[in-house]
């Protein structure tokens, strides 16, 4: 007996490798996008800046905000600054806080997002019953 089926996934790319994050620029541009939020906590503001540095005008503000558990009010903060900039696109670079702000407001607005996880964010791992 053959089974049939039809599975549509979320439009998701993965790229994983040295320097990986260094082609974020030409992916904001594959999807249409030209002012780029770029999340963080406090803690990596500075590699927030940096990376928003790199995008160059792709960039059109950071937001260093990102907490544990992304506290409602976070994230209403991000999406006034989301509004304020115009952000076509999010890039959270961070761990479990800065992903979890980026689904939040992906969820919200529907805005594509690009995450450069740079720690394990157990919020993202499978869980088993």
């Amino acid at each position: 007996m053959t089974r049939q089926f039809t599975y549509s996934g979320s439009p998701a790319h993965i790229i994983f490798g040295n320097g990986a994050s260094s082609e974020v620029g030409a992916w904001v541009e594959k999807l249409g996008c030209g002012h780029v939020l770029v999340l963080s906590t406090p803690h990596q503001a500075a590699d927030g800046d940096a990376l928003a540095k790199t995008l160059g005008a792709l960039a059109a503000g950071t937001f260093s905000g990102a907490a544990m558990h992304t506290p409602v009010e976070v994230t209403e903060a991000a999406l006034t600054k989301v509004h304020e900039v115009k952000a076509d696109c999010i890039v959270a670079l961070g761990g479990g806080s800065t992903t979890g702000l980026g689904k939040a407001i992906a969820y919200r607005t529907d805005l594509p997002q690009i995450v450069i996880p740079t720690t394990y964010a157990g919020s993202a791992r499978p869980r088993m019953a």
